[in-house]
């Protein structure tokens, strides 16, 4: 039975960092994984969906070559091409990472899925197959899967999820997105530039549910111009399988007719399976494990990071999860979740950059708000790239010029977001973006711009 000072499970975003930083520390650290290391970003999420949405943009522009003067008589899209480029990116980035680990004394890869089996004396017991060891500190890294609603009949049809789309190398000819959240609009959007016709059916009364009115209403737009039917409001009953593929039926009894479901209505905590009833980790009654600030669970020596510990979703905040976790562990300087501001994208084109509160998030903190606000097609830079969609649009407070959060909806707006990330940071008044000299032409004048609007 190995004994290590620290023991990780899974080898999400917050996992590989932590063992090898820990173990540069003097510590002996171990890292189980019971699949492919990297989590949900390298192997399904981030990096093979940028690299799907990278190729639906050269087929939209390729449609959109006569707005540049540019001819291009036909656009052949080789879906399993497309598909297969993703999923290259996944494997390299996985395989790079597992070999990285490979052949280490310290950290030590131990391949299998671990969980918790009680005590051993003053440190916790960790099975893994037929292999026990032990550690001081346990480190929760398992991250989540998709949410698998209780419709009717959904369990007897098959869907494409974010979990396995890149198994599916045939081209839907009419897909039903179930859920217009952030992966759902994302998704649609590819898709249907490959040339599937899409259809969105979300349950709330807008799609991408979290954002303000006008932010969520300019998706749409630019979703249903690209030929996405969008229905809100749509509680489906029940599902089946027909001749021609899935029928959805809704509440009001309309049904939607579709070759492929893709399921796209929420994330399922990886905490069902991990022991840890055997040493009284508690969870919510959704699997979210609980924790405080430091990120400990309500057992003391047991952290967790990453989606499981709820809250946002994000593989920045779970690498930012293995700072904090790190910092309580060694010792030193101790950071915590208290404050951190968490910025977040939405891989849509155009883009949608987003920090802090929204608009209506500021006006129930009873603070004196006030709205500055940039239309894109005013920007030099966004004309002259044929990219005028979208806008600007900054919270602040009124009296002290506080950036209280910002939501920029552009070309490249995940890039652009980061001015606003630095300010909040810094907590700096919004007049440092008015006072500065941009260059010119660029995306980026937009904000100053909108810092001039009164």
């Amino acid at each position: 039975m190995q004994a290590f000072d620290v023991f990780i499970i899974g080898a999400g975003q917050a996992g590989p960092s932590l063992a090898r930083t820990l173990a540069q520390r003097g510590m002996s650290v171990a890292i189980a994984e019971r699949k492919h290391m990297g989590g949900s970003c390298v192997n399904f999420g981030c990096t093979p969906t940028k690299a799907a949405l990278a190729s639906a943009r050269v087929a939209h522009l390729a449609r959109r070559a006569g707005d540049y003067g540019i001819n291009v008589p036909s656009v052949d899209v080789d879906f399993a091409r497309v598909i297969q480029r993703a999923r290259n990116f996944a494997i390299s980035f996985r395989d790079g990472l597992r070999s990285s680990f490979v052949g280490l004394a310290n950290p030590r890869l131990i391949e299998g899925h671990a969980r918790l089996d009680g005590r051993e004396s003053d440190s916790f017991r960790i099975r893994v197959g037929d292999d026990q060891f032990t550690a001081k500190h346990v480190v929760l890294d398992t991250g989540t899967r998709t949410l698998v609603p209780p419709i009717e009949g959904l369990a007897d049809v098959s869907f494409i999820h974010s979990g396995n789309w890149l198994d599916k190398t045939d081209l839907p000819l009419r897909l039903i997105m179930l859920g217009g959240g952030y992966i759902g609009v994302e998704m649609a959007q590819f898709y249907r530039r490959m040339g599937s016709e899409v259809v969105i059916l979300e349950g709330s009364g807008q799609i991408a549910a979290h954002e303000d009115e006008e932010v969520s209403s300019a998706i749409a737009k630019i979703l249903a111009d690209e030929g996405i039917e969008i229905h809100t409001r749509a509680c489906v009953t029940h599902v089946m399988r027909t001749d021609r593929g899935i029928r959805l039926t809704m509440e009001d009894g309309k049904a939607f007719d579709a070759t492929d479901l893709f399921l796209a209505i929420g994330r399922k905590p990886n905490t069902d399976d991990l022991g840890l009833e055997t040493v009284g980790v508690a969870v919510t009654e959704n699997g979210v494990v609980k924790s405080d600030e430091r990120l400990s669970t309500n057992v003391d020596r047991i952290w967790v990071a990453g989606d499981i510990r709820g809250g946002p979703m994000f593989t920045h905040t779970a690498w930012d999860d293995y700072r904090i976790i790190d910092s309580q562990i060694a010792g030193a300087d101790r950071k915590t979740t208290s404050g951190r501001v968490i910025p977040y994208a939405v891989f849509t084109d155009p883009e949608l950059g987003r920090v802090g509160m929204t608009e209506s998030q500021a006006r129930k903190s009873d603070r004196n708000v006030r709205i500055l606000r940039y239309d894109m097609a005013n920007n030099a830079k966004a004309l002259e790239l044929g990219e005028a969609r979208g806008f600007v649009r900054l919270v602040i407070d009124a009296g002290t010029g506080q950036l209280l959060g910002a939501a920029i909806l552009s070309i490249e707006a995940a890039e652009l977001i980061h001015v606003c990330i630095d300010l909040m940071n810094a907590h700096a008044p919004v007049w440092n973006i008015r006072d500065a000299i941009y260059i010119h032409p660029t995306l980026a004048e937009a904000l100053q711009s909108a810092t001039l609007m009164s």
